[in-house]
C-alpha cells in the first residue's frame, strides 16, 4: 500500500525549532529528502537507524522525485525536509505538482519560519500600534525575477514592516530601492545571519550604514534583513491591556 509523502517544515536552524509533529514524522521515516543547503545537519540526528537520506543540495528536480515517488509507491514513509516553513521560497509547488501528475499523495507540515526566528532573535513585535500593523515578506530581484508591482521600491511606499529574505549580498542595493520607495536614509534597519543557529549574529544600523557594516563583518549569505519603525522602539501601547478598552473577556475599568 501506498504512503503519504510528508512535506516538514524543518524550522530556521535550531534543531528543537522543529514542530512536535514534523520530529515524529522524521524520527519514523525510512526515506528522507532534505534541503542540505540550509537545513542544520544535526536535524538528521533524529533519523532511525537505516534510514537512507538524501541531500537535495546536488540534486535536480527529477532526481528529487525519482527518490521520492518510487519509495512512496512502495509503501515506505518519506520525508521531504524543507528549511524554516516550506511555504515561503521553498521551492515546493513544483514538487506537489509533479507528484499530482503520477498520483503520489503528500501532505504539507509547517514549520517555524527563518522571519520569525529573527524576530525572536531581536527581540522584536514587528507589529506595533500606531506603527505599523502590516508585515511585508519578500526578496530583492536577483536571478531569481519579482513581478513589477513587487520590486522593493514600490513594496517600500507602505512603510510597513518589512522582512527580505536571500538578499543580503545585494544590501546596498536592497538600501537603494528603499530608499528609492520612500524610506528615510536615516530609517532603522536590522541584518541577522542564521538566526537561532549557535553562531547567529545581529548588525543593526540605519539604511546610510547598515551597507558599510555588513561588508565589515563579512555578512553576505543566510540572512535576514528587517526594516522598518517597529524597530525604533517608540510606539502606543496596545489597546488590548488598557484598562479602559474593554472586550468579550474583560470589562471596562472606569
Amino acid at each position: 500500500m501506498a504512503s503519504v509523502i510528508q512535506f516538514v517544515g524543518a524550522g530556521p536552524g535550531d534543531p528543537e525549532l522543529i514542530t512536535v509533529k514534523g520530529k515524529r514524522l522524521l524520527e519514523a521515516a525510512d526515506v528522507i529528502v532534505y534541503a542540505g543547503s540550509l537545513v542544520n545537519p544535526a536535524l538528521l540526528g533524529y533519523a532511525k537507524e537505516g534510514a537512507e537520506i538524501f541531500n537535495s543540495a546536488s540534486m535536480t528536480l527529477q532526481e528529487v522525485l525519482d527518490v521520492m515517488a518510487p519509495a512512496a509507491q512502495a509503501g515506505r514513509e518519506v520525508v521531504r525536509l524543507h528549511t524554516g516553513d516550506p511555504s515561503i521560497y521553498g521551492a515546493i509547488q513544483e514538487q506537489m505538482d509533479a507528484l499530482d501528475g503520477v498520483g503520489v499523495s503528500y501532505e504539507v507540515v509547517p514549520g517555524v519560519s527563518s522571519f520569525l526566528a529573527t524576530a525572536a532573535a531581536l527581540k522584536q513585535e514587528y507589529t506595533l500600534p500606531d506603527v505599523s500593523q502590516t508585515v511585508i515578506v519578500t526578496r530583492m530581484e536577483g536571478r531569481t525575477p519579482v513581478p513589477q508591482k513587487e520590486k522593493l521600491a514600490s513594496l517600500a511606499s507602505h512603510q510597513a514592516t518589512m522582512c527580505i529574505f536571500l538578499s543580503v549580498h545585494m544590501i546596498q542595493d536592497v538600501v537603494d530601492e528603499l530608499i528609492a520607495g520612500g524610506y528615510a536614509p536615516e530609517t532603522p534597519i536590522a541584518v541577522v545571519q542564521r538566526a537561532s543557529w549557535p553562531d547567529q549574529r545581529i548588525l543593526r544600523g540605519r539604511l546610510n550604514d547598515i551597507a558599510a557594516k555588513a561588508a565589515e563583518e563579512g555578512v553576505d549569505r543566510t540572512a535576514m534583513i528587517v526594516v522598518g519603525h517597529c524597530l525604533d522602539k517608540e510606539y502606543e501601547l496596545s489597546r488590548l491591556y488598557a484598562p479602559e478598552f474593554g472586550h468579550m473577556f474583560r470589562e471596562a475599568k472606569k
